[in-house]
């Protein structure tokens, strides 16, 4: 099989002067973008006016930021609590994914309340645009060189900088799973698996009750990341440090696996007891 590695050409796309613009930020732009027209279109087979996206937009992104570093920050305080400044300074890096799914779902939840929109059918057909936007997000990762896996000479390999590997404890290696392109690929996966239940439903040919399409994500993307995280080298961890967060729990899979078990009780719920998802934002489909 012909090798097929991966290396960062680096952080910047361009420098002028002071100025820089980094993949990273780009890549989040784009997910965005390509998020908000995903969704827009989304949003019509929910009887959902598409202008109610673009006006949630600015707050979805804000709740989802906040969230993602305060959860960061709060799991990783030890390396804030002598400078809690530097908390703020989230240019440096410091992300989680399931932070901002939080953030990002309690600011879905106020702009319900204020709009008198349904939340299950918002998150329907939001979470298919998040999925896609964690996709393209993730190789932002690849371009930092950061959130790689364990040592392997697989075809597919990442090859690291030396003193980036020698800093994640590895002096002997230099080749590691690209754990941002399986998450990549495996996002992808659900991407396609939501817009074909959509489509599915859009024939009549399956009953979508609103929430389905949020538990099969909760379900179907938490279960790629139970297995991925088990070879990342720089997990959160509970009870314990990186690297390999050894004696100590993975907060990305211990949180994977409630949500798995959450997106499987509401699944039952709706089609075991044929009942409505109760909704936070208190307004009724």
């Amino acid at each position: 099989m012909p090798a097929l590695a991966f290396t960062s050409p680096g952080p910047l796309v361009f420098q002028l002067g002071p100025f820089s613009l980094r993949w990273y930020g780009l890549l989040i732009a784009l997910a965005v973008l390509v998020g908000l027209a995903v969704a827009s279109r989304l949003a019509k087979q929910r009887s959902i006016d598409p202008a109610q996206i673009a006006d949630l937009l600015p707050l979805l992104v804000l709740g989802a930021v906040l969230g993602a570093r305060i959860y960061y920050v709060l799991l990783e305080w030890r390396l804030y609590s002598g400078d809690w400044l530097s908390a703020l300074a989230i240019w440096r890096g410091g992300i989680a994914i399931h932070g901002a799914l939080i953030g990002g779902s309690l600011a879905t939840v106020l702009f319900c309340r204020w709009r008198k929109l349904p939340f299950w059918s918002l998150l329907d057909v939001l979470l298919p645009a998040v999925v896609l936007g964690q996709a393209i997000g993730r190789w932002g990762n690849f371009f930092n060189s950061e959130a790689f896996g364990l040592p392997t000479n697989l075809p597919w390999k990442l090859t690291i900088a030396p003193a980036i590997a020698r800093n994640a404890g590895f002096w002997n290696n230099s080749t590691f799973h690209p754990t941002f392109l399986y998450e990549s690929i495996w996002n992808i996966g659900v991407f396609l698996l939501l817009l074909q239940l959509f489509r599915l439903a859009k024939k009549d040919r399956i009953q979508l009750p609103a929430g389905a399409v949020s538990c099969v994500y909760l379900i179907a993307y938490s279960a790629g990341r139970v297995w991925i995280e088990g070879l990342r080298i720089d997990p959160l961890c509970l009870f314990s440090t990186p690297p390999f967060c050894a004696g100590g729990v993975r907060m990305a899979q211990l949180v994977s696996l409630a949500l798995i078990a959450l997106g499987s009780l509401g699944l039952w719920r709706l089609y075991g007891q044929k009942r409505p998802l109760p909704d936070p934002s208190g307004v009724t489909n």
